[in-house]
């Protein structure tokens, strides 16, 4: 019962998070089945990755019916992400487990750094203007030469420590290919669906998950998606964003700490 309503809580605040931000909730998903729910990193990161595609889709419907989703940048993430992400998925396998934790420590800081480093401003890497109209377009040659790398290191991160990747695909949509933010999360949302997927295929055939534990987890965070899908435009982002890096730099810092204190403890 307990474990139930630890699950419950857990998805539907990682399925709320990733519905108002595009991303970055799904972060927590790890650390908590490993230090909450007490399965080893090996369980918790292909499960992890299962909530994390249900919740993204979830949250990029609402999107897609407000056109909030740029179809042709998201296809160039994916299809460089999606194998990045198969072989995260294979490296993070062969990595020790503490080993891959601390990885996820200091992936967790770069999350937090980069959370509350929010632009304030839209990047025009990819945007030219028309000399005879006057009409800003989009270079998409220009785009893909920045967008096919960006996607190849969210991808890797997917695969390798099961997190959405939300925190690295909206800085670069909006700083380095001038999309606007609302488009950003939306167009994030359906490349984090997809790496997601690609890193779980990984996983099939070689761990066994708690199916019951999986579908509360992942019904929980579709249901906490689909409620902050509807006040995503309601809610200050920014503010909420500030405040889960700092929930992030103390999740890394435990981590972290726990690492040390076990790593002092067995050598001694």
């Amino acid at each position: 019962m307990a474990t139930a309503a630890a699950i419950t809580i857990i998805g539907l605040v990682i399925g709320v998070l990733l519905g108002l931000l595009g991303g970055g909730g799904a972060i927590l998903a790890v650390p908590a089945l490993v230090y909450i729910l007490g399965l080893p990193v090996t369980q918790a990161i292909p499960m992890s990755l299962i909530v994390v595609a249900a919740a993204a889709t979830t949250g990029a419907y609402p999107r897609l019916r407000k056109k909030l989703i740029n179809w042709r940048l998201a296809a160039i993430f994916a299809a460089a992400g999606m194998p990045a992400a198969a072989l995260g998925t294979i490296v993070g396998r062969a990595v020790p487990q503490d080993m891959l934790l601390a990885g996820f420590a200091i992936v967790m800081i770069a999350a937090g750094i980069r959370m509350l480093r929010k632009p304030d401003h839209v990047g025009t890497a990819c945007t030219v203007v028309d000399p005879g109209t006057g009409v800003a377009k989009v270079n998409w040659r220009r785009c893909s030469s920045r967008s096919i790398p960006a996607g190849i290191g969210v991808g890797f991160v997917t695969g390798m420590f099961g997190v959405g990747g939300g925190f690295l695909v909206i800085p670069a949509l909006v700083l380095l290919l001038g999309i606007t933010m609302p488009v950003a999360v939306g167009t994030s949302l359906v490349v984090i669906a997809a790496n997601s997927v690609a890193g779980l295929l990984g996983y099939i055939g070689s761990v066994s998950l708690d199916l019951k534990i999986t579908a509360l987890f992942t019904a929980a965070a579709i249901v906490g998606s689909l409620v902050a899908g509807r006040f995503s435009t309601k809610i200050s982002g920014q503010s909420l964003q500030r405040w889960f890096a700092y929930l992030v730099f103390l999740v890394a810092f435990g981590i972290s700490a726990e690492l040390i204190v076990r790593t002092i403890l067995e050598a001694t």
